[in-house]
């Protein structure tokens, strides 16, 4: 008897946006109402159009589903597509403007666009670390902290640390790979 192989989260994602009924919908929601509302909230600074902006997407993308083509991009990646469309839409509309935040270029809002999805992202991946491998990473980015600092803070000894650092590292590059960062 063949297994299956596992699939990969943009499979399974695909899989879902193409069935297009209900529950696939509500599965796609449940796994990036929280990311797409961070992104909003981070972008918009404005919690009521941070909810607009996930509904707006959701919606979008059900719109949508039925063009969906898996080989030119992921279904997290045209999520984040239309949320950053949403997000400008929002601050054009006139009664959203009050809570614009102030943006001199005229590519300023896509970079700020473009630099909030990337630290939503990096944070998504960093969870998904096991907690020592976050621990000894968030000690040493964070905290600029040496390795030999780093064993004598978690009273551990100094190769213990270096592996943890290596795998953590490892295990972080391909945590950004699959939500579509290569090297």
């Amino acid at each position: 008897m063949l297994l299956d192989r596992p699939t990969t989260l943009d499979e399974e994602d695909a899989r879902l946006l193409v069935r297009h009924d209900d529950e696939a919908m509500r599965a796609l929601y449940r796994r990036y109402e929280r990311r797409l509302y961070g992104f909003g909230h981070r972008l918009l600074g404005n919690e009521g159009l941070a909810e607009e902006l996930v509904q707006e997407s959701f919606t979008r993308l059900w719109q949508s589903a039925r063009r969906f083509d898996a080989g030119r991009g992921t279904v997290r990646g045209l999520l984040f597509t239309i949320a950053r469309r949403v997000a400008a839409d929002l601050l054009r509309r006139p009664s959203s403007r009050a809570f614009a935040p102030e943006l001199a270029e005229p590519g300023a809002f896509e970079a700020r666009a473009d630099e909030i999805l990337l630290a939503v992202t990096v944070r998504d991946a960093m969870m998904s670390l096991s907690p020592a491998h976050r621990e000894v990473l968030e000690l040493i980015y964070d905290e600029d902290l040496k390795l030999g600092e780093i064993a004598c803070k978690l009273d551990v000894p100094l190769g213990t640390v270096k592996t943890r650092a290596f795998y953590a590292l490892r295990a972080m590059r391909d945590a950004l790979r699959d939500r579509g960062f290569d090297e």
